[in-house]
């Protein structure tokens, strides 16, 4: 029944095309003015990169659905119309797209929510009300009934999102579904409602019409589903008539960060391995591939038909055609941080890439050749200073780099060190190949003075010097024992066994990352991330999770600062909580309201809401922000020099890679 397209038969590395699947992501140009037209240039700009199939961010198929009330939704032929200009925009340029059909249930952001059960989900204010018979019923209708506008709208398909803890989900476990109808109850009462969408979703739409079924093949969640539950679950909705299944995994609300840097390459592969041959439609695996030879090896080790990757899409939308050109070198890799993207979505702002500001921002943000070719000095090769090499010389300028230090990356050498963080060796792999490719002049080990720059007559001076550690001014700050977070994280000076970090911020917490791991990072093996978070590969109960069993740390660790409240309040919706419970089973002790006095040969001493405490530990790691790095610029400027600041030579308050790359990449645009 499959479109033939699609097929996974004879199918090798090379027609790498029919098995890269572009996975959902909600962008939130579905619900901005114009924001329909951005996505079509969005997603023809994927296919021309070869992707061969696209799925859409989630459209809800009624009001109820809705991700929050205003967003995307398909319920009639005038919505429908609008999404033509999508659909027409891919399929010039070669390309097939899906409209992933998603209803929220009880995540939904509104108080019209609904669900198999009142329930109330811990991530959203709003308690569900329980669906009636006929509120199924009609549910159901609003299935295939979207499904059908989406073919009105030149869709190739429809993904029925089956997983993540949204509706479907919600009727399926126990845990969300405490009906005693005919929807609730045995499980072939509760999956009921999943068959019924895609048997009605076949009806309405025909054959030639491509339905992906997300499927949560592992819930990650007290009471969710056994592995028999799932496999009896896929063989039906295979009956109902759906071509391809998709792996989803985890719930939203689940405590095992799936997503996140922190989760290794391929990391749930071996999930959907365990259902091949199960069931005769193609079957994808999802989360955390980002290089085409983490593909290969999901594929070549029969693990999956095709691969789904969603953010390594908006962090390089010729990801396909690099790969197929055996250019993998030039791939712009997804590091996994969700800085820009999912952290954008759950606070309602347009999605982009902390590695590729042009994501979803196509139409206003291009590196257009330039007519007027100019000589640009860049001085700095950390994110900031790479991305506007990188850029100047891509359109045309010629482009000197200058780096004080023994190789480019700056601030990015020492992110890659941190457990959880190494994919950030991927982006300076990447500038390296650009500035190579583009015949940027790299000095290294060359820290510019003003004079040469003046000698040099550029017609532009971009600084991006980046930033120096903080100075704090208690008493003993200049004790031996004191140290900084770059004489730790570059300069690799020995740490003792009991430390005390100053700075609970993003900077931190990745000390304590770092301090609190020894040997292998977890996000380096599959085993061992799973038993740093319960979960449990033999699949033996519901949910697949076990009691976490995290390698203890090797230091006694206290993570302070001076205000009260919780620590790292400021990191990423997403991944906020991840490094707090990370920490937590590391068994940092986390201290607030904090007062810092003195460092001597005793220790550190400090007040804690006002009580003295002395700590008593080998070292104290100061962590408390940074300050730029501009000292060129009063000398430059006084000489009459065009001299632009980026990144932490601009501002160093609350500097993070994403700002930095952000301000390179506009400003080159324009230069």
């Amino acid at each position: 029944m499959y479109n033939k397209l699609l097929s996974p038969l004879d199918l090798g590395f090379t027609t790498l095309k029919n098995r890269v699947l572009m996975g959902s992501m909600h962008t939130m140009l579905e619900e901005i003015p114009g924001g329909l037209e951005r996505a079509a240039e969005f997603y023809a700009e994927r296919a021309r990169g070869q992707v061969g199939l696209i799925v859409t961010g989630g459209v809800a198929p009624n009001e109820e659905g809705v991700v929050f009330m205003g967003a995307g939704k398909m319920t009639n032929e005038e919505e429908a119309s609008h999404h033509k200009i999508i659909t027409d925009a891919v399929h010039r340029e070669g390309g097939k797209i899906c409209m992933q059909i998603l209803h929220t249930g009880r995540y939904a952001y509104s108080d019209k929510l609904v669900s198999a059960s009142a329930v109330q989900s811990p991530i959203t204010p709003f308690k569900p009300r329980p669906m009636t018979i006929e509120d199924i019923e009609r549910t159901i209708e609003d299935y295939a009934h979207c499904a059908d506008m989406a073919k009105l709208a030149g869709y190739d398909g429809v993904e029925v999102m089956g997983s993540e803890g949204y509706l479907i989900n919600q009727f399926i476990v126990k845990r969300t579904n405490h009906r005693e109808d005919e929807w609730g109850g045995s499980y072939e009462n509760r999956i009921k409602f999943p068959i019924e969408i895609v048997k009605r979703v076949r009806e309405r739409v025909g054959e030639n019409f491509i339905i992906i079924y997300r499927l949560s093949m592992l819930d990650l969640v007290e009471g969710g589903s056994t592995w028999e539950e799932v496999v009896q679950l896929a063989k039906e909705i295979e009956k109902a008539g759906a071509t391809i299944i998709n792996t989803g995994i985890g719930w939203h609300e689940a405590r095992v960060p799936t997503i996140g840097t922190m989760v290794p390459k391929g990391g749930f592969a071996w999930v959907t391995k365990r259902m091949m041959g199960e069931v005769n439609i193609p079957l994808i695996a999802t989360n955390r591939i980002n290089m085409p030879d983490v593909a290969e090896n999901i594929l070549q080790e029969g693990c999956a038909d095709m691969v789904s990757m969603a953010r390594p899409f908006l962090a390089d939308g010729e990801w396909v055609l690099k790969a197929i050109e055996n250019r993998a070198n030039e791939i712009n890799a997804c590091i996994a941080c969700n800085q820009a993207c999912l952290d954008h979505t759950f606070t309602m702002t347009t999605c982009s890439c902390i590695v590729n500001p042009r994501a979803c921002h196509e139409t206003q943000l291009n590196y257009i050749p330039t007519e007027n070719k100019k000589r640009v000095a860049v001085v700095g090769a950390g994110p900031a200073g790479m991305a506007a090499s990188h850029i100047a010389a891509m359109r045309g300028h010629h482009v000197d780099l200058f780096e004080a230090d023994n190789k480019i990356g700056g601030q990015f050498n020492m992110a890659k060190v941190i457990p959880g963080k190494e994919e950030y060796q991927q982006t300076m792999r990447f500038y390296e190949a650009q500035l190579e490719k583009h015949e940027v002049n790299v000095h290294l080990n060359h820290r510019v003075s003003a004079e040469e720059l003046i000698a040099g007559k550029y017609d532009e001076i971009i600084l991006a010097t980046g930033v120096t550690p903080r100075k704090v001014s208690f008493e003993g700050a200049d004790h031996p024992m004191v140290l900084d977070y770059a004489e730790v994280l570059h300069q690799f000076k020995e740490v003792g066994k009991r430390v005390a970090i100053v700075g609970s911020g993003g900077i931190g917490f990745d000390m304590a990352e770092f301090l609190a791991h020894q040997g292998e990072s977890p996000s380096l093996s599959v085993e061992a991330y799973a038993n740093e978070w319960g979960i449990d590969q033999s699949y033996q109960q519901g949910g697949a999770l076990k009691p976490a069993d995290p390698e203890p740390s090797p230091r006694e660790i206290y993570l302070l600062k001076r205000s009260k409240g919780k620590h790292g309040k400021n990191l990423g919706k997403t991944t906020g909580w991840i490094h707090r419970a990370s920490l937590k089973m590391k068994e940092v002790n986390m201290l607030g309201l904090v007062e810092y006095v003195k460092v001597d040969d005793a220790g550190f001493h400090i007040n804690v809401a006002g009580e003295p405490q002395l700590l008593e530990v080998d070292n104290v790691i100061i962590c408390a922000g940074q300050e730029p790095l501009f000292e060129l610029k009063e000398a430059l400027e006084n000489a009459n020099q065009k001299v632009h600041l980026i990144g932490g030579a601009k501002n160093a308050k609350g500097l993070d890679a994403k700002r930095a790359i952000k301000e390179a990449c506009y400003l080159m645009a324009e230069l």
